[in-house]
């Protein structure tokens, strides 16, 4: 596992912000297992059958609780651990509660983002800072083809507006106090990652699809889809955290030519409908159907969105491993492992397993 990365995370600090999350808890495990002395600064976690809470994160990592909107005690935290590396994960993720509470939406993305980096603008021990946004930033024309990290930031909805504000904020920051031309003044090196519809084991947000299809299947109800022909691109979450990782790394040891923004997306053959998902679902599950709910009143979604990652692909050599299928499968499988355990199996050592069956 740490030949991918040249044992470069060995002893480093790593400060993790939203760790509590479905995706900053598998960074933790994945970076925990690749010797990093991990900080996670977040609040708590959604609910007891997270992740996070049932491979015992809190136990294996230093473990902070705070809100990313509170300058003050961020500011501390960095203060007493001096991290080296930072991956800001903590947001507001969800498109639909974005309508429900627009003000928190933009607090939380947009200022918890300007105090991350103010926090690192003062930090004497922050060398790299990876911001995570959105593939939902762009101004999205519903094209076919992909975007492009130059295209237009923009955003129809509070969600996809705050994270196309936040990539200007990070844009404005990197030019006027992180400018990769003014390193030797600095000695700091900032990048944003955007990633499409990441699906994994552990999470039960709302309005995502498989914790929504998981829930259904868990009560013997049919799944309700709002929108079955929504067109996404899917991954597993162990793809774009690889790319997270490859970056950092990248960044830490050649400053002048990552600090930027990069897309990370799947292959073209992981762009499908929901049904097209759901299906594989129930396919992996054994058993399940699902309703269409669809209906003329519903809230503004994406029908269609893309990335183009082939300045990934080129510069950091990434590539993302696994088919839709896998993808799923991995998926289903971490549940059912849950499931059948009661939720008290070891879980830890199941999430390493599937992340040394995607990198062994």
């Amino acid at each position: 596992m740490n030949s991918l990365f040249d044992n470069f995370y060995k002893g480093k600090k790593v400060l993790i912000t939203g760790h509590t999350g479905f995706k900053g808890s598998w960074l933790s495990i994945w970076l925990n297992e690749l010797g990093a002395k991990v900080i996670g600064y977040a609040l708590d976690p959604y609910t007891t059958r997270d992740n996070f809470v049932l491979t015992d994160l809190a136990g294996k990592i230093t473990d902070i609780r705070g809100d990313i909107r509170d300058y003050e005690k961020l500011y501390k935290v960095f203060k007493e651990f001096n991290p080296e590396i930072v991956f800001h994960m903590a947001a507001q993720p969800l498109v639909r509660l974005s309508y429900q509470s627009p003000k928190d939406t933009y607090d939380i993305n947009i200022g918890g983002t300007v105090n991350i980096l103010e926090v690192i603008r003062h930090s004497a021990s922050v060398k790299a800072a990876v911001i995570i946004t959105s593939d939902k930033c762009y101004e999205n024309k519903e094209w076919l083809w992909g975007y492009r990290e130059n295209d237009p930031v923009g955003g129809y909805d509070p969600y996809s507006s705050s994270k196309g504000a936040t990539e200007i904020v990070i844009s404005a920051y990197r030019n006027s106090f992180f400018n990769p031309r003014e390193f030797g003044n600095h000695y700091k090196t900032i990048s944003s990652v955007r990633a499409g519809n990441v699906i994994g084991g552990g999470d039960w947000s709302k309005d995502r699809i498989i914790p929504d299809c998981i829930r259904a299947l868990e009560q013997s109800k049919a799944i309700e889809i709002r929108n079955p022909m929504a067109t996404r691109p899917w991954q597993h979450v162990l793809e774009p955290l690889k790319g997270y990782l490859l970056l950092a790394s990248k960044m830490y040891q050649d400053p002048l030519i990552f600090s930027d923004a990069w897309n990370f997306g799947p292959d073209s053959s992981c762009i499908l409908p929901v049904r097209d998902v759901v299906n594989e679902v129930i396919k992996n599950w054994g058993l399940g159907e699902w309703l269409d709910t669809s209906d003329s009143i519903n809230l503004h979604e994406t029908i269609l969105l893309n990335l183009d990652c082939s300045k990934a692909r080129f510069k950091l050599g990434w590539i993302p491993i696994l088919n839709i299928k896998e993808a799923i499968k991995l998926t289903i499988e971490w549940y059912k492992t849950a499931f059948a355990c009661n939720y008290e199996n070891d879980m830890y050592t199941f999430c390493v397993e599937q992340i040394k069956q995607f990198i062994p």
